[in-house]
């Protein structure tokens, strides 16, 4: 393998190195600020894998005067480099992979976090954290060769408990609810702004469980920790980890035709399973059936419902979300532990009602909902 030039050799060391202090950064115990100082080290790492590249190539990324093409735009007595955006921009063209949507979701993610302490968003981005992970590691690679890979460096972080108190959960989402209102909004609309395809696409959000791996012969204990790959061109494959997840997943249910007082519960009737066949029947629900549109979708669906010539857009949706407190209304909202919400189609005939009893509708809920940012 040929020498890297001076300039490809700086800037992929800067690339590494900040890559390994983020990583460094998030598995820190004891981190409050752990997402936001990983997220703001790894766009330096990706910036500056970018910027080796483009050296590589012999593009130099360096704004140019418009005035004048041969020379440079200066900043502060140095050439003005190309940020992270552009270098999206330059680095694929129109094209929008995954690995692009995926840097873009935190370009400006990272923009919302940086002055902030966001430890109730750890649990909600922490798929979207790792594929940022694995594609700079994959691209590093690819372009560089495995010399440079940080794997060899790098182990799976220990926890410090396989369980998760679902409460502790809640009481830190809510503490930080306020604070965070604005960043929730942007990641549910950009996550909602996605296709059902480009959502699952593990280059955007590589989502994981982690399970005991029993020994079933005399070497089996000797690794105890394997990656396998989620390969979509492995039909065979993919139905394995499949099932498997199926089957450690926990089934969503809900009663049938229940009556007396326990129909009115608030909470929901607790269930558990039996084997008598006179006991109430449950039934799983499907969200994707009951729950079918993500915010694009919504917005599509609503504008079909409106008089012609009303028009809409997302902030008019999140207005509305806010103001009316959508979250908290389980037949028209909905949202998984690591997807994007999701909305049911009795949720679009409210707000076409809605809107044809005040005209004035969203117009108001765009006003309380900016009375509650500020």
């Amino acid at each position: 393998m040929p020498r890297l030039k001076n300039e490809v050799a700086i800037h992929l060391e800067k690339a590494r190195d900040s890559a390994f202090l983020a990583v460094e950064t998030y598995n820190r115990p004891r981190t409050s600020f752990r997402s936001g100082g990983y997220i703001v080290m790894m766009c330096i790492a990706w910036t500056a894998l970018f910027h080796a590249i483009f050296f590589q190539r012999n593009r130099k990324p360096f704004y140019r005067k418009k005035s004048n093409r041969r020379h440079y735009e200066m900043l502060e007595g140095d050439k003005r480099a190309w940020e992270l955006s552009h270098c999206l921009a330059e680095f694929w063209g129109a094209a929008h992979p995954p690995v692009r949507l995926n840097l873009e979701f935190f370009v400006k993610l990272r923009n919302k976090i940086e002055h902030r302490s966001m430890p109730g968003l750890d649990i909600d981005i922490f798929g979207e954290c790792q594929a940022l992970l694995f594609n700079f590691e994959d691209i590093l690679t690819t372009e560089f060769g495995s010399k440079y890979a940080l794997n060899e460096s790098l182990s799976l972080a220990l926890q410090f408990s396989c369980n998760r108190n679902e409460h502790q959960q809640l009481a830190m989402r809510k503490l930080h609810k306020w604070l965070a209102k604005d960043i929730t909004s942007y990641i549910d609309a950009f996550r909602s702004s996605l296709s059902a395809e480009q959502l699952q696409d593990m280059q955007f959000s590589y989502k994981v469980f982690l399970f005991p791996k029993p020994a079933n012969h005399e070497r089996g204990a000797d690794l105890a920790v394997e990656f396998i790959k989620y390969d979509v061109n492995n039909p065979d494959e993919m139905a394995r980890i499949n099932h498997a997840v199926a089957l450690i997943k926990p089934p969503t249910t809900t009663i049938a035709q229940v009556t007396g007082p326990m129909a009115a519960s608030p909470g929901g009737l607790p269930v558990r399973i039996v084997t008598d066949p006179n006991a109430t029947a449950v039934r799983a629900i499907d969200y994707d059936v009951t729950h079918p549109y993500r915010q694009m979708d919504l917005l599509k669906r609503i504008k079909e419902l409106l008089p012609e010539g009303i028009s809409i857009s997302t902030y008019d949706l999140t207005a509305v979300r806010h103001a009316f407190n959508i979250f908290e209304r389980d037949e028209y909202y909905h949202k998984s532990k690591f997807g994007s919400g999701q909305y049911s189609d009795s949720y679009a005939q409210w707000i076409a009602q809605n809107y044809a009893d005040d005209t004035q509708f969203f117009v108001n809920a765009r006003g309380r909902y900016y009375e509650d940012r500020h």
